[in-house]
């Protein structure tokens, strides 16, 4: 009973919690709230809560129908399914809103901090395009009125440029085949793993994977412990946020420990999924018995920390395109007005 549609964003399901959260809380059941919440919909969205409102009325809960309805994260239902049977759903959905809230401004500021450079990097491309194929072959018929010609290392970019003109027709293919990889590696399942193994070769993108990762993971596993669940069991679901494989071998290897017998602080600590301080605030907070606060510090710490190091690398990066662009394109025009200047200076112009 999926529904064609395209699956809920981070924003929606999260305004899709509060929703559910207002409604459970007023004590309205999830079949009557889902058909409220279908009233006023939009249309693209009316199968939707149709789907979900009959396999209510079926006899499935709402982690279920939400499920089967294939517009949502596994996650999610997994977390809802919880809170269903522990009687908790309306307080599943308000740390479900904050973690999805929470993972919108992370994709945010990643988005941003790719965008911008991307359009840096096409600029450049663009600006030297224009000097190789259309200005530097004007430079070079001055050149031959003047009884010289272009030499060295200008000669060898109007080569260049030639070439590309030549050839523009495939130079255009293959543009438009790496943008039709760029669509597959952005949106696409499997182009976001290729993405995501490919990123993590560059160590600063790596470091931030790691953070972003461990991050979701705090966040998750304080989520499924206020819903009652026990430790094993919310490392095992709050496991599959650990997106990047060296943390999600960290959590698994924490996991491991704990089923042998070690407490939870410790085998945190000998899996090495939080940094020193973190893992001696979750120990602390475990013998204090606030577990859940303790990781819904570090989770929101651990995207602070996450903004803050997208907006450094920002920071290095757009003073680094702006000089490399300004270099090439100040090492195009000298190497043709120079040599220019000196033609001119010699016939006493």
């Amino acid at each position: 009973m999926a529904t064609q549609s395209k699956p809920f964003s981070n924003l929606e399901i999260s305004a899709f919690c509060s929703q559910m959260s207002l409604i459970l809380k007023s004590g309205i059941s999830a079949a009557e709230g889902i058909a409220i919440l279908g009233e006023d919909a939009p249309p693209e969205r009316k199968d939707f809560f149709t789907s979900l409102h009959a396999s209510l009325e079926e006899g499935d809960t709402l982690g279920e129908a939400m499920k089967r309805s294939g517009m949502f994260p596994a996650y999610a239902c997994d977390m809802i399914e919880i809170g269903v049977q522990s009687g908790r759903t309306d307080e599943v959905m308000d740390a479900l809103i904050t973690h999805y809230e929470r993972e919108e401004e992370i994709a945010s500021s990643i988005r941003s901090a790719v965008t911008y450079p991307a359009v840096m990097i096409g600029m450049m491309f663009a600006v030297i395009i224009v000097l190789i194929t259309r200005v530097l072959p004007i430079f070079n018929q001055v050149f031959l009125q003047l009884g010289s010609r272009l030499t060295g290392f200008s000669r060898g970019l109007m080569n260049l440029g030639n070439i590309l003109s030549r050839y523009s027709v495939l130079f255009v293919i293959l543009l438009l085949l790496l943008a039709a990889f760029l669509f597959w590696l952005c949106k696409t399942a499997r182009g976001r793993k290729a993405r995501q193994k490919l990123m993590s070769y560059i160590p600063p993108i790596r470091r931030l994977q790691q953070q972003l990762s461990t991050g979701r993971f705090a966040d998750g596993l304080s989520i499924a412990l206020s819903s009652g669940l026990s430790i094993e069991d919310g490392l095992q679901i709050a496991g599959r946020l650990a997106t990047d494989p060296d943390t999600h071998a960290k959590v698994d290897a924490c996991a491991k420990a704990y089923h042998e017998g070690t407490s939870f602080p410790e085998a945190v600590m000998s899996s090495h999924i939080f940094s020193g301080l973190y893992a001696r605030m979750l120990s602390v907070g475990f013998q204090a018995g606030a577990t859940e606060s303790v990781l819904r510090k570090i989770a929101e710490r651990s995207a602070q920390d996450s903004d803050e190091r997208i907006s450094q690398m920002i920071s290095i990066l757009e003073p680094t395109l702006v000089a490399i662009l300004s270099c090439v394109v100040g090492l195009i025009l000298l190497s043709v007005m120079l040599p220019l200047l000196g033609i001119m200076s010699g016939i006493g112009m």
